[in-house]
Parts: structure tokens; C-alpha cells; sequence
């Protein structure tokens, strides 16, 4: 059983920073690649960074260059270090493990595979 923990949101003005880290604990599962999600009220839940195994990087578009995403093996542990906050990034922001084939990120739906969700509010 895995369980995702998740911190670091909260409240920054445009143009700031913040990191989210989430941790993975447990037993009985392989992490082949590990991804960040966000959903914003009205809208649906978007991949914005993943992160493979061996240390591979895709992003959205919208955060290309601004947002980076890393990971600590040893402690099961992904980052998400976000530059140039802007107001459109505010947004409920999720860890997921999931798998990484052919340049596609899968999340892994099972809910213990995602963690609770963290704010993040980007003030203009």
C-alpha cells in the first residue's frame, strides 16, 4: 500500500516562487514515473510536470520554462519548483505515480496513488 503526502502550496503574489514536494511511503510498489496535476475551478485536472525513473522531464506547455520538476529516488520524494508565478496557475495541485511509455504520462487511478491536494493562489 502506498500513501502520497504532499506539501508546500499556499498563497504568493505573480512573479514568485514556491515548491511542492510529495513523498511516498509504503510498501509493495514500484515507482516507474511519478507526475504533478492541477485543477483549477471549473476546469479539469491537467498533467503539468512528470518525471520518469530515470530521471526523463516532460511539461506542459503553459509552464515550459518556468516550473521545474525533480526527484530524490532515495527518499521517494518528487519536486516541483514553480518560477514566474502567474494568477492562471492558482489551482489545486496533486502528486500521482503513474507510468511513463512512449512520451505519455498514466496516471495511476487508484486513489491511494494520488495525494490529498494542496492550494497553491497566485495574487496579481
Amino acid at each position: 500500500q502506498v500513501h502520497l503526502v504532499v506539501s508546500g502550496g499556499g498563497l504568493v503574489q505573480a512573479g514568485g516562487s514556491l515548491r511542492l514536494s510529495c513523498a511516498a511511503s509504503g510498501s509493495g510498489f514500484v515507482i516507474n514515473a511519478m507526475g504533478w496535476y492541477r485543477q483549477a475551478p471549473g476546469k479539469q485536472r491537467e498533467l503539468v510536470a512528470a518525471i520518469t525513473a530515470g530521471g526523463s522531464t516532460h511539461y506542459a506547455d503553459s509552464v515550459k520554462d518556468r516550473f521545474a520538476i525533480s526527484r530524490d529516488s532515495a527518499k521517494n520524494t518528487v519536486y516541483l519548483q514553480m518560477n514566474s508565478l502567474k494568477p492562471e496557475d492558482t489551482a489545486v495541485y496533486y502528486c500521482n505515480i503513474g507510468t511513463y511509455v512512449s512520451g505519455t504520462y498514466y496516471p495511476r487511478d487508484e486513489l491511494n496513488y494520488w495525494s490529498q491536494g494542496t492550494q497553491v493562489t497566485v495574487s496579481s
